[in-house]
């Protein structure tokens, strides 16, 4: 149900001044919405996922029935959920958006279950984190389209079931080991995302700048790329910080220099290490001598939560080849050294 909010009486104009309807001015939420492409053909990036899910699709489409139920896995900021909207536009289905946190009772799915509609793309983000009882609810649900509703406690309990409508499930998790095994077994589509290269993300820049109306060089798009960590997510991050630069510096036509001033002002260094990174690093070496330190010790020489620093930090760190884990704790790697123009010991 929709509710009415009573309308305030409009503010005086000061002189000199417009004032501005928020619908005028778009929130980085619709920003980042006109960003997402609508259909597999405007999807940079992923070629072997979009050429698997793309046949997924057009054969459900041909059978005319609902499509497999697909399980997207990898890092955050990849396209999951761009791939589960675009999944619903291709198959021309609503989509239901909800996430694994929220659901943490079996009646939490059945409420939504029961009422999707027939062809209905149902996306759950971060599956890994839902109930285990509402993982056991979701298991018939994926086979059968079937839940079973249990109704009053103890021996006067009693089961009703109720049947669902054909759906399909889209569900993305960046943690694909914690889903128990006959969960994954029922997706009928499994794909893996894997980071973007620097090619890939000037390609993605080049569409958002495009939508964003920003003149750009060549040689801006790969600086900017260059520091988006292989995440088109945080490439569209770093292209609005380079437009809100250019924009107070009144500069139109923005070149590499640009770009890498406005992205030094921002603390993302040339090889996408932002503070909290090099905060890691240079506490690694001059606190601890390059290591072994564990992860508690080292994140509060850092001023951060363990789990920040572990989530956050560290798997691009790692990717990077500038600090190493070991049974005895992080370390930091020659690369590390190097990186913040310190000679490498010996050893």
């Amino acid at each position: 149900m929709t509710q009415q909010f009573p309308e305030h009486a409009p503010a005086a104009e000061a002189p000199g001044q417009r004032l501005v309807a928020p619908e005028e001015e778009p929130d980085d939420k619709a920003i980042e919405s006109a960003l997402r492409p609508k259909a597999l053909d405007d999807f940079v990036g992923q070629p072997r996922v979009r050429q698997q899910l793309s046949l997924v699709l057009e054969a459900s489409k041909l059978r005319g029935r609902s499509a497999d139920h697909i399980l997207l896995s990898g890092p955050p900021g990849l396209g999951k959920t761009t791939l589960a909207m675009i999944v619903a536009e291709e198959m021309g289905a609503p989509l239901r958006i909800s996430s694994g946190p929220a659901i943490q009772h079996s009646g939490d799915l059945a409420a939504i279950l029961s009422s999707l509609t027939p062809g209905e793309v149902l996306f759950l983000d971060e599956i890994h984190r839902m109930s285990r009882p509402a993982e056991e609810m979701l298991y018939m649900a994926m086979e059968d389209f079937r839940v079973d509703i249990v109704v009053g406690k103890g021996a006067g309990a009693t089961s009703i079931p109720l049947e669902l409508p054909p759906f399909t499930l889209v569900a993305a998790t960046t943690r694909a080991g914690l889903l128990p095994g006959p969960l994954r077994d029922r997706f009928g589509f499994t794909g893996h995302l894997e980071f973007y290269d620097v090619a890939e993300l000037e390609l993605v820049l080049r569409r958002s700048a495009g939508l964003l109306d920003l003149a750009i060089s060549s040689e801006g798009f790969a600086e900017i790329a260059s520091r988006s960590r292989g995440t088109p997510r945080i490439a569209n991050r770093l292209l609005r910080r380079v437009r809100d630069w250019a924009l107070v510096h009144g500069v139109e036509d923005i070149d590499a220099r640009a770009c890498a001033a406005a992205l030094d002002m921002y603390e993302v260094d040339a090889r996408g290490l932002d503070r909290l990174d090099r905060s890691v690093l240079e506490s690694l070496i001059h606190k601890f001598g390059g290591g072994p330190v564990g992860l508690s010790t080292l994140a509060i020489a850092v001023g951060e939560e363990s789990e920040t620093v572990e989530t956050v930090a560290e798997p691009y760190l790692v990717r990077e080849g500038l600090i190493g884990r070991t049974p005895r704790g992080r370390i930091a790697l020659p690369a590390a050294w190097s990186h913040l123009g310190l000679e490498t010991p010996e050893g």
